[in-house]
């Protein structure tokens, strides 16, 4: 079972590859590849076998969907894509929410990821209303929140991996934000994607192992 692994990390570093090379051909397939590789390791490993496991493919097909709209660098597809991850986490939050609320002692570790999320990103809201206006502000300001709570329940299921996967993420979306409405960061579009897929796979090795 351990080697239906071997599949998503294959995407995963040659979609790294492709972004260190701007390579945007190949990181059209490699990046939609990647999740779609998790999806089929999840299904492979039991995911349709609990409510988490099926809360967690709402998700992870989520994550591709917003995957394929982000290639595009559009405003309008980016409103997409954040539809599509902010829908994604919800069901992350559902997925979490059906391991159970178990609250390990270091759940609160949670508000500290938050913290330093928040504090990395806080040129972000008024980047992004100087930028758009209320049309991009408010959907950014909404899906800030809807990821912090995804971590916030990932801490507080006491399942490490799953805690890890969403901090991760957070990271990862953190640095997109700065990166994209505050500053460009030379190194950020390769770290965005590793951080990224990192979460997604530590999320998934966390809510399968947990049912």
């Amino acid at each position: 079972m351990e080697l239906i692994w071997a599949l998503p990390a294959v995407c995963a570093v040659t979609d790294w590859y492709a972004v260190s090379r701007g390579d945007r051909r190949t990181e059209t397939w490699a990046k939609p590849a990647t999740l779609a590789a998790l999806i089929l390791a999840a299904l492979v490993l039991g995911a349709t076998d609990s409510a988490a496991g099926a809360w967690l493919l709402v998700a992870l097909v989520l994550g591709m969907i917003g995957d394929v709209f982000l290639l595009d660098d559009s405003e309008t597809r980016f409103r997409l894509g954040l539809a599509a991850f902010l829908v994604g986490h919800l069901a992350y939050v559902a997925s979490f929410a059906k391991l159970g609320i178990d609250p390990a002692g270091w759940a609160w570790v949670s508000w500290a990821v938050l913290l330093v999320c928040l504090l990395a990103t806080r040129q972000v809201a008024p980047a992004t209303f100087l930028r758009s206006g209320w049309a991009l502000a408010a959907p950014v300001a909404l899906y800030t929140l809807v990821i912090g709570a995804m971590v916030i329940v990932a801490f507080d299921t006491g399942e490490p991996l799953v805690a890890l996967g969403a901090g991760v993420f957070a990271a990862s979306d953190s640095l997109l934000a700065v990166n994209r409405f505050v500053r460009p960061i030379s190194w950020a579009p390769v770290a965005v994607m590793v951080t990224y897929h990192l979460g997604q796979a530590l999320i998934v090795g966390g809510v399968i192992g947990a049912t």
